[in-house]
C-alpha cells in the first residue's frame, strides 16, 4: 500500500484520477470526505474552519477514526499497486499537530488525542511501502482551493495552508517522525491537466518508485517513530 500526501488544494484527487488513466494496473482509494458529517448532515469540516477552537477536538477525533477504519480496510487488499489518498500519519503529524500548535486543542485534548491515536493504531495499522508527496506552494494550494469552490473551504486563510505546508515538509522531507519509509517528492505547482508533459514525468517517476519499493514488505507502525504513551489522565 502506498499513500499520496499533500496540502489542502494540492490536487491529490485530480492527480490520482489522471494517474489511474495512465497506469490502469493501479487501484486508488480517495479520501472519504463524505464521512466527515454527523448523522444529521452537519459538516464538521465547515464547523472546524469556521470556529476551530470550538470544533478542533471533535473534528480531529472524527477524522482520526475515519482514517484508521479506512487504513485497516485498505491494508486487507492484496493488489501490489494500491494507492490511498492521505493517511492516519498526516492526520496526526500535520493536521492535529497544527491544531495543537495553533492553540485550537488544549494540552489536555492533545494528550487525549495522542493516547487515542496510539491505542487505535499500535499493532493494528501496517505502515505503507512508500509515500508520494505532492508538494505545492501554499499560494498555489490556496488558488486551487478557491477554484474548486467547496463550501466548507471558503474561509481557509493562506496562513493556515502555510502552517500545514511546513508540517508536511517536516514529516515527509525532513523525516522528523519517520526514518525508514521511502518518500517520493514531486513538484506539483504545474497544472496536471494542462501541462501534460510535466504530468507524464511524474507518472514515470511513480512507476520507477513503485517498482523500486514493491519488494519491501510493509511492517507495523512501530517502525515509524511513534512513541507509545501511557494514559496520563
Amino acid at each position: 500500500m502506498y499513500i499520496v500526501e499533500g496540502n489542502i488544494g494540492a490536487g491529490k484527487s485530480t492527480f490520482l484520477r489522471l494517474l489511474k488513466k495512465e497506469l490502469p494496473y493501479i487501484s486508488v482509494a480517495l479520501e472519504p470526505l463524505e464521512l466527515w458529517h454527523t448523522e444529521h448532515g452537519q459538516s464538521l469540516l465547515a464547523d472546524f474552519y469556521g470556529n476551530p477552537q470550538r470544533w478542533a477536538y471533535t473534528f480531529e477525533t472524527l477524522t482520526m477514526m475515519c482514517r484508521v477504519r479506512e487504513h485497516t480496510s485498505e491494508q486487507q487488499h492484496k493488489e501490489p499497486w494500491r494507492i490511498m489518498e492521505r493517511s492516519i500519519y498526516s492526520g496526526y503529524y500535520c493536521f492535529a499537530k497544527n491544531s495543537y500548535q495553533s492553540g485550537f486543542l488544549t494540552k489536555l485534548e492533545w494528550s487525549i488525542y495522542q493516547d487515542f491515536f496510539t491505542f487505535l493504531t499500535k499493532d493494528t495499522c501496517n505502515t505503507p511501502q512508500g509515500f508520494i508527496y505532492l508538494k505545492v506552494k501554499p499560494e498555489v494550494a490556496l488558488e486551487r482551493t478557491k477554484r474548486r469552490n467547496r463550501s466548507a473551504e471558503t474561509t481557509i486563510p493562506l496562513s493556515y495552508l502555510q502552517q500545514i505546508d511546513q508540517l508536511h515538509n517536516e514529516f515527509l522531507i525532513e523525516k522528523k517522525d519517520i526514518d525508514n519509509i521511502p518518500v517520493l517528492i514531486l513538484d506539483c505547482n504545474a497544472e496536471f491537466e494542462s501541462e501534460s508533459a510535466k504530468f507524464l514525468q511524474h507518472v514515470d517517476a511513480i512507476k520507477q518508485f513503485l517498482h523500486q519499493t514493491n519488494h519491501q514488505s510493509p511492517g507495523n507502525n512501530e517502525s515509524i517513530n511513534i512513541k507509545s504513551r501511557q494514559c496520563s489522565l
